[in-house]
């Protein structure tokens, strides 16, 4: 049976407090007790000439400013046990995604983008299609609450998948292990790799740390930058693989997105570096509990001011209405994302695509 984010946690706390009191897990630098070391992919390029490398603590990366974004233990059990205030609202919310049936991508020519609901975009640059954060069926023992516009089958033309992170509504094992195309090459955070080929053994990976650039041998480049977040699949291995965002770069234009994260300065540090950014794809859901997810997720308003920080030109929201993460109704994101724009505090333009619209870029 379908679950939400919260009942599926519910169902699993007292299992990973198990595994959790059997295996304690350092909690950030003031607690680890081995040095700080960075690691970065030696073989590629760091396109920021300053930056030494991703921080690590006993076999764990930290964010850019050495704090965690995972909550405790005790704070998330506290949200397992907790009744959501807005409970009855979201019953009553009744909004769903519009999904669009879109014709072959295959016949279009131009530059583009179609959303496949969540963090999922297909993308065609310069002739070669990409793809983020493909999940494409659903997290475990969740439902998909808007059809995929695409079936995984009629994706065999994907030149790259582009991995943000390890959590399971953006890393998904069933779409990567059915992936048709052998030919597909897989972009990674570091030590993601012998992960991916778990999955499956046809997919090439290559792995990258932030402000390292990918290669691609193609007419754009692919860079991966930092996002504030964390990794964990299973209680034991929080934090052992990176996370983070892209930014794909071509002919005058630039393409950013965020994967999952929390607002912080990293968002000023890429203009600085990067310049403003025309197309920025901004996770504007998954914000309740505030005390559970503003160090990891970004709410609307905090969307809107990372997209500021960016220079954008063009925000794409995603991260809503696909699946049922958190406590807030699933409507009110786009609501909260409206009331912004007609009150004028969107600097650029806002583009809402349905799954499966095709947007020329």
């Amino acid at each position: 049976m379908p679950l939400s984010r919260r009942t599926f946690l519910q169902v699993v706390g007292l299992e990973s407090a198990h595994l959790l009191v059997r295996k304690p897990i350092p909690a950030g630098i003031d607690e680890a007790k081995g040095p700080v070391v960075y690691l970065r992919n030696e073989t590629l390029e760091t396109v920021r000439s300053d930056y030494p490398g991703n921080p690590m603590i006993d076999g764990r990366f930290l964010n850019e400013d050495f704090v965690r974004s995972d909550r405790s233990f005790g704070t998330v059990f506290q949200w397992f046990l907790s009744q959501n205030p807005q409970r009855d609202e979201k019953k009553a919310d009744t909004w769903r995604l519009t999904v669009r049936t879109p014709d072959d991508p295959r016949s279009i020519k131009n530059d583009c983008l179609i959303w496949l609901g969540h963090a999922s975009f297909l993308l065609r640059i310069e002739g070669r299609w990409l793809i983020t954060d493909p999940c494409l069926t659903h997290p475990p023992l969740q439902e998909r609450l808007a059809p995929l516009p695409i079936p995984i089958d009629r994706l065999d033309f994907v030149d790259y998948l582009l991995l943000s992170h390890g959590h399971y509504d953006h890393l998904d094992a069933e779409t990567i292990g059915q992936w048709p195309s052998p030919d597909v090459q897989a972009l990674v955070p570091l030590r993601m790799g012998p992960l991916i080929e778990s999955m499956n053994k046809f997919l090439r990976c290559q792995e990258a740390g932030w402000y390292q650039q990918f290669r691609v041998e193609e007419t754009f480049s692919i860079t991966f930058l930092p996002a504030q977040h964390w990794y964990l699949r299973v209680p034991w291995d929080r934090n052992k693989i990176l996370w983070g965002s892209f930014l794909v770069q071509w002919k005058n234009k630039k393409l950013f997105f965020a994967g999952d994260t929390a607002y912080a300065q990293h968002f000023t540090r890429m203009r600085e570096l990067f310049g403003p950014i025309d197309y920025c794809l901004m996770p504007i859901a998954a914000y309740k509990p505030e005390y559970v997810m503003k160090s990891n997720h970004t709410n609307p308003l905090e969307a809107v001011r990372a997209f500021h920080d960016l220079g954008g030109g063009t925000f794409f929201p995603m991260h809503y209405g696909t699946f049922d993460l958190a406590d807030e109704p699933l409507g009110e994101p786009l609501r909260w994302l409206r009331e912004l724009e007609q009150a004028g505090a969107i600097r650029g333009r806002l583009a809402v695509p349905d799954p499966g619209e095709l947007v020329y870029l």
